[in-house]
């Protein structure tokens, strides 16, 4: 089963950081994610993940976003 796309649709990059605020992605990450294979999207997510827990571990938050099971 193919891995969803982490795209959340709030396309809103953040020239700052150079990521989408809805799905934490780069703008790279985001026009190869359909030729990406499995493992460079599983990459992708783990990224996401750690993105996530930087910008967000300030505020003492757990993160709600989860890359599916592979």
């Amino acid at each position: 089963m193919p891995l969803p796309s982490p795209c959340i649709k709030v396309c809103t990059m953040d020239e700052t950081v150079g990521l989408c605020r809805g799905c934490l992605r780069t703008l790279d990450e985001i026009a190869r994610w359909s030729s990406m294979s499995e493992q460079d999207k599983m990459q992708v997510w783990r990224q996401i993940r750690l993105r996530e827990a930087q910008i967000e571990g300030a505020a003492g938050s757990s993160g709600g976003r989860q890359p599916p099971d592979a």
